[in-house]
């Protein structure tokens, strides 16, 4: 998430009454996550296993809840309480903005598109040309629809990331102020959920093709002209590359990987990145062929350790 104006460190300190280490004076340009992060960033941290990881990040803006020594060129906020802190700034840059009516008045909506009836339009949203958005799809704040995008009843852009802090009384909620970004040619079929990012984009490449019932996670980047089948879930901060295919009920864990080309078969568990070009299957998912030799080994054991017993 970038401000709409450079901050000074001070400013920002004060907006969540921390102390900091740098000159009041030094430049604040945005605020992101770890993945995503640049110079003049934002990073927070709150677990001494990730310090070494966001003090060394592209970051330049270190949100931490210990005094530590400040890396040269960058700058230390310092706050007891890290998250609630990165949720207050999430608040004052982005706060929520009720909708008054189905379509929001700042909405952009392109030559040629096509809302069908029930269809929600939020805030600052932006439809490019000849789409076509049908029955009750849901669009929140703020996300941006390529040309030529076809979208099916029940699809919801832009509902929140699933991010929470445990705490003694329950579940801390990581406030979401990204987007989704769909670029153009893409088909998403029905009651598909792709949420926004926490403080960046979630994306599907141009071209890409989502089949019903998917659910894509907040800040992941899903390449062009992939192709996403039925009940294929995944996780937050993935990193799908162009033309890779995951076949029905594949399931993807965070933070990972898929190389360009990939094709992961049919209710397979995605639990590491997996290479360019190859085809995977089983959970966790392996090369096809070495999983369905496992499969066979497995299915001839009872008659490989009779033979055994004879001898």
């Amino acid at each position: 998430m970038k401000f709409q104006r450079q901050y000074a460190l001070k400013e920002i300190a004060n907006i969540i009454d921390a102390e900091y280490v740098g000159a009041d004076d030094f430049p604040v340009l945005g605020m992101n996550e770890i993945h995503v992060v640049g110079p003049g960033d934002i990073v927070f941290v709150d677990h001494p296993k990730y310090y070494d990881k966001a003090l060394d990040s592209a970051a330049t803006i270190v949100l931490i809840n210990k005094e530590v020594a400040c890396p040269e060129g960058k700058a230390l906020l310092i706050s007891n309480d890290p998250f609630r802190d990165f949720n207050k700034l999430t608040r004052y840059f982005k706060p929520f903005s009720n909708a008054n009516s189905s379509i929001a008045e700042s909405a952009i909506i392109g030559e040629g598109s096509v809302l069908q009836p029930n269809v929600f339009i939020g805030n600052g949203v932006e439809i490019g040309k000849n789409c076509v958005i049908h029955a009750n799809v849901s669009i929140y704040d703020n996300c941006v629809v390529g040309d030529n995008v076809t979208i099916h009843a029940g699809t919801v852009l832009g509902a929140d990331a699933f991010y929470y802090k445990k705490r003694p009384e329950g579940f801390d909620k990581l406030l979401s102020g990204g987007r989704v970004i769909i670029e153009d040619n893409v088909d998403i079929g029905a009651s598909c959920t792709i949420d926004r990012g926490v403080t960046g984009d979630t994306t599907i490449g141009e071209g890409s093709k989502l089949d019903n019932q998917i659910q894509i996670g907040h800040d992941t980047v899903l390449g062009k002209k992939c192709l996403i089948a039925s009940h294929t879930g995944i996780a937050g901060c993935v990193v799908v590359e162009d033309e890779v295919t995951l076949w029905g009920q594949v399931g993807v864990i965070s933070g990972i990987t898929i190389g360009k080309g990939a094709v992961v078969y049919a209710q397979s568990g995605v639990a590491n990145s997996l290479d360019a070009g190859k085809t995977y299957f089983g959970s966790p998912a392996a090369e096809a062929r070495e999983k369905m030799r496992e499969i066979a080994t497995i299915k001839n054991m009872p008659s490989i350790l009779k033979k055994l017993e004879n001898n």
